[in-house]
């Protein structure tokens, strides 16, 4: 059963009786994330280092006769209704796209000539994962999408192997191939080019621990992270990421020509996780200057990461921050993803007292900084940054303190 029963609410499980006049029969809960070091390397077959945090997209549902799944997002008031045998993508809800897409791929290709088949479910949607605040909210909805189909299904699945790299029960299927639907789902059916990290460490994020996700092989180690008195805080910019989407397909276009370039002197590599700093030393005055600052960013990223991992192996937080800083610097000035109120709440961050390290996370252009403090200078931080991004923006901003915290769960209740 499960570990921490605090992610569940039982205030959930009453909203889904009012609604529907009946209890619900499961219960499931999937974190969002931060990735802590390790930017923009995931479409370079690169390294990243995500943590699920404390915060949670819960879904409460019941399995049905028929194949119609009725769904009710409860902080947006919004319902939907569609047939898992006629399954549509939609404008109306668009969060509905995230579920219909993850039902069709689980019908397509996990539950496919298997013994189960796909049941409609009724579902009330909640959660505390900020949207649009690159803390992928999206991937949780996904993951708990997952679960609750799965739930659906008549499929216990126990706690233990959504956690671990064991096979999901009676599916043959491992968290990693759930991972891939999750991500197929936002790809084809919400039309958003993400990659495999954040359905990743939504499945299998563990307490108090980073997730070092080789994002090639997909092989990854939970890595303790030893904070036993420091927070993760996360600051959100309150800027709309209007140039991301754009952005980010334009620096995914200027590292694939950066490897054609390359390749011209390492015909083996393909990707740019294949060159090394020493190796990039050797040619990169032979690219143009954009193609030479993309993939110098990369290819040290991808050094920073693993020094970061090797830092906190060996509990050296100091080294660890001057990491987290270091990434921060070449998002902004060598991958230029980064924007003025980016930059300053990092700059905030990093002249505070009691501040392990500081940087942008996310795709850039907006969204969040993650920061590492001692807990007792917590109050500081929030003050400085509260007093200090306004004065300069003239927006405030939205602080969240959190834990790193365990991935997705299902909890089966007593009604069933």
């Amino acid at each position: 059963m499960i570990q921490d029963e605090s992610i569940f609410s039982d205030r959930l499980v009453q909203d889904f009786n009012q609604r529907f006049g009946y209890p619900p029969e499961f219960m499931v809960s999937a974190p969002g994330r931060v990735n802590l070091i390790g930017e923009h390397t995931d479409y370079n077959d690169g390294y990243v280092f995500p943590v699920a945090i404390d915060k949670y997209l819960r879904i409460a549902a019941s399995k049905r006769s028929d194949k119609e799944v009725h769904l009710y997002a409860l902080d947006m008031d919004e319902e939907c209704v569609f047939n898992l045998e006629s399954i549509r993508d939609s404008k109306t809800p668009p969060w509905s796209n995230y579920l219909k897409g993850v039902a069709h791929f689980l019908q397509e290709e996990v539950l496919q000539g298997s013994e189960h088949t796909l049941n409609g479910i009724t579902a009330v949607i909640t959660g505390n994962v900020p949207i649009g605040a690159g803390l992928s909210s999206s991937a949780a909805l996904e993951v708990a999408s997952t679960l609750a189909f799965l739930g659906g299904c008549g499929l216990e699945i126990p706690y233990s192997s959504i956690n671990t790299n064991n096979e999901i029960e009676l599916l043959h299927s491992s968290p990693l191939e759930l991972a891939s639907i999750c991500q197929r789902a936002e790809n084809e059916f919400a039309g958003v080019n993400c990659g495999i990290m954040d359905p990743t460490i939504s499945l299998l994020g563990k307490a108090d621990h980073a997730l070092f996700l080789d994002c090639r092989s997909l092989d990854y180690n939970h890595i303790p992270l030893n904070l036993t008195d420091i927070l993760i805080v996360i600051c959100n910019t309150n800027v709309k990421r209007e140039l991301a989407a754009s952005e980010y397909n334009k620096r995914r276009s200027e590292c694939e020509n950066g490897v054609k370039m390359i390749q011209q002197w390492m015909p083996s590599i393909t990707s740019l996780r294949d060159v090394t700093v020493e190796d990039f030393k050797k040619y990169e005055e032979k690219l143009p200057e954009i193609t030479q600052k993309r993939c110098r960013y990369v290819v040290e990223e991808n050094n920073r990461v693993l020094k970061a991992v090797s830092a906190l192996t060996a509990n050296d937080l100091d080294t660890f921050g001057i990491l987290m800083n270091a990434s921060h610097a070449g998002l902004r000035y060598a991958y230029e993803v980064s924007c003025d109120e980016l930059d300053l709440l990092t700059e905030i961050a990093q002249n505070i007292e009691g501040v392990i390290g500081a940087r942008m996370t996310g795709a850039g252009f907006g969204g969040c900084t993650v920061n590492l403090v001692y807990q007792d200078a917590v109050e500081e931080f929030q003050n400085k940054v509260s007093n200090e991004y306004p004065k300069h923006t003239g927006i405030e901003p939205d602080t969240y303190i959190c834990n790193a915290g365990d991935g997705a769960r299902i909890k089966w209740l007593s009604n069933q």
